[in-house]
């Protein structure tokens, strides 16, 4: 395959693109650098892909039209994942036009340059946050979304219904993966671990949000990355059995489908911290603060499909993924 890996030098992307090119693909890894968070994490992890000669990085940002055009006429690529996007819920509510920006205007641009190149299979990063007022557990991809809790989510069903749209119309195969609660070694600093380890190692107070209560299903980026990779390969087909009088959200008559990608495993935050205390060896000082606006107290994967479809079900604990991270972050800040 020859793959466009957007988002690249993020967390996610960067895992994927050394999957990829562990497999003998080529990957063209497409990231403008933006200061969302710490570019030299960004750049230390494209030095790490750029090892490998089947790896190159291209700075683009994505809604900018005429080089998306280029690249995607220029490289014919077989197959593209979407992961960039501005991400995090609170953020939107501080810019929320960065998000229609990447989010919205960028995607448009990944369809538009896979409709017009011949790629086989588009596969893209929605998200867990598009359940957004939904609480029956675990988040089944089969009923509606409608009810999102913040722009970020709006954003990333918008995704959805535009994939749709071009599967429909020029029967393109798309397959959305909503991820949920990623985390691991190289992961952002604006997320809950990072900023966890970071604040009990310098024996800091750390903000932990509806105290504590907050229930997630927290999802290792390797299992992420297997399952990216099973999808990728597994294109969307069409569902034979589909009806337009009792529709299903996540197929369609079109190549089109939408997936969970989870632990299928709930986990209160603060067992979360309690297992951050015992890598570390340190004990958290806890700022106890209520729910954020926009956020969702409870969230598990349903990953039922996933199983059935790609023969995969993310299993790795806590206890295993955490210790990993902390590893790793002691590693890159000497700490």
């Amino acid at each position: 395959m020859k793959i466009l890996v957007t988002g690249a030098a993020g967390f996610i992307g960067f895992n994927l693109s050394r999957r990829f090119i562990k497999e003998g693909h080529e990957v063209v890894g497409l990231d403008n650098l933006n200061d969302y968070y710490d570019v030299n994490l960004k750049k230390a992890r494209l030095e790490i892909l750029g090892e490998n000669s089947l790896f190159r990085h291209v700075n683009i940002n994505m809604h900018d039209d005429q080089p998306m055009i280029d690249l995607f006429k220029t490289e014919k690529f077989t197959h593209v994942v979407n992961l960039a996007a501005q991400a995090g819920v609170r953020y939107s509510i501080e810019n929320p036009k960065a998000y229609i920006d990447s989010n919205i205007v960028g995607f448009l641009n990944v369809l538009e340059g896979c409709r017009h190149n011949g790629v086989e299979h588009l596969v893209y990063a929605s998200s867990s946050s598009v359940y957004g007022m939904n609480t029956k557990m675990p988040l089944n991809p089969h009923e509606g979304v409608d009810h999102p809790m913040s722009l970020y989510a709006a954003t990333k069903k918008s995704n959805e219904m535009m994939a749709h749209s071009y599967s429909n119309l020029y029967d393109l195969p798309t397959t959305g993966l909503r991820f949920f609660t990623v985390y691991g070694p190289w992961g952002r600093p604006d997320m809950a671990l990072f900023l966890f380890t970071k604040g009990i190692l310098e024996e800091k107070p750390i903000n932990v949000f509806n105290h504590g209560k907050m229930m997630r299903d927290f999802t290792y980026i390797d299992d992420i990355v297997e399952g990216v990779v099973r999808v990728t390969k597994n294109t969307a087909t069409p569902n034979a059995d589909w009806d337009g009088a009792n529709p299903d959200p996540c197929t369609s008559s079109k190549p089109y489908r939408v997936y969970n990608i989870g632990n299928n495993a709930i986990v209160e935050l603060s067992r979360y911290i309690e297992v951050i205390e015992e890598v570390v060896g340190k004990k958290a000082i806890i700022n106890y603060l209520p729910m954020q606006d926009g956020d969702v107290a409870a969230t598990e994967a349903d990953v039922s499909d996933l199983v059935r479809d790609i023969g995969f079900k993310p299993d790795t604990t806590i206890e295993v993924g955490i210790k990993n991270f902390i590893d790793c972050y002691r590693e890159y800040y000497g700490k």
